[in-house]
């Protein structure tokens, strides 16, 4: 379970400490989905930048520069890949033919290895099942509605992407985890969160003179691009192998709560390896089992996605 948050001043109505300050209320309230890892991604001057570290959000200074408009983020709840290892974080970076692009992912993918060797994928560092996005991106060599239908049809999981590139194209990519996305027609400026009520406690905070959004709707299937101008643009992919997993992929409701008032982000990670380990066709009592062993749950974690448990 993660988050992905983000804006788009088309417009150009906020400065850089504005915008700093608007990316990083939004980001400290999407530590409800994830604090292991914070990221962001925007473009400079043509040039795209990413900045991510194993830190809560709320730990981090974020510096966006003043011709920036649009910003990608994310807040990561481990699954796979160690935070520790930066390279495991999100935002990642793609080359699709020599256009640099990044990408965030919210959701679990299970067929990651599958479409490494079937696909003759190259091998990696990055541990995380996220990255097999980027790779089917880069293998089309194009960042364009085609390659983006190409990889969601392929991956299997739950998903949610955000896709950055170089020229300030935002593109959505919404499979079967949630999404809110606002939009203020009269000032240029779009914002968005995961959930709609992570958006609305950060837009609470920031008191935005915008006036009433209109909100974007998109369904399963849907991909969305957004121009830095705020144009806007849509087309589809064959969502139905995701309906065909849904009574077989575990869902994931329960809240993170920064307040600790019920339950540790350990206890909801611990929740979520046990359903994880079901899909791979080990039991709750098994994770258990290794625990009480003396094994950390970063170690149940590499045994379950290098199919040892035991």
């Amino acid at each position: 379970m993660c988050c992905l948050f983000g804006m788009i001043d088309c417009h150009r109505r906020f400065g850089a400490r504005e915008k700093a300050h608007i990316l990083s209320v939004l980001a400290t309230e999407c530590e409800e989905r994830g604090t292991d890892a914070t990221g962001i991604a925007y473009c400079t001057h043509g040039h795209l930048s990413i900045y991510k570290r194993p830190l809560e959000a709320h730990r981090l200074r974020f510096h966006i520069p003043e011709d920036s408009r649009v910003i990608m983020g994310h807040t990561r709840m481990t699954t796979q890949g160690k935070a520790s290892r930066n390279r495991n974080n999100h935002p990642f970076l793609g080359n699709a033919a020599g256009e640099m692009f990044a990408l965030a992912h919210n959701g679990m993918l299970y067929n990651d290895h599958l479409l490494r060797r079937t696909n003759h994928l190259p091998k990696t560092k990055i541990e995380t099942d996220s990255y097999i996005a980027v790779q089917l991106i880069e293998q089309k060599k194009a960042l364009d509605f085609s390659s983006l239908k190409y990889m969601a049809e392929q991956v299997e999981g739950t998903f949610t992407f955000t896709v950055l590139d170089q020229q300030e194209n935002l593109y959505f990519v919404k499979g079967d985890n949630p999404l809110c996305l606002y939009h203020y027609p009269r000032y240029g400026v779009y914002l968005y969160a995961s959930t709609e009520a992570i958006l609305m406690r950060a837009l609470n905070l920031l008191r935005l003179p915008l006036g009433k959004p209109d909100r974007i709707e998109l369904g399963c299937g849907d991909i969305l691009k957004i121009t830095a101008s705020g144009r806007q643009a849509t087309a589809s992919f064959n969502a139905s192998h995701l309906a065909q997993h849904w009574g077989y992929w575990p869902t994931w409701t329960p809240e993170i709560r920064r307040t600790g008032k019920t339950r540790t982000a350990e206890q909801e990670y611990l929740d979520e390896l046990k359903s994880v380990a079901c899909c791979y066709g080990f039991s709750p009592e098994s994770v258990d089992r290794l625990l009480e062993s003396g094994f950390s749950t970063d170690d149940v974690e590499e045994f379950l996605y290098e199919g040892e448990m035991y």
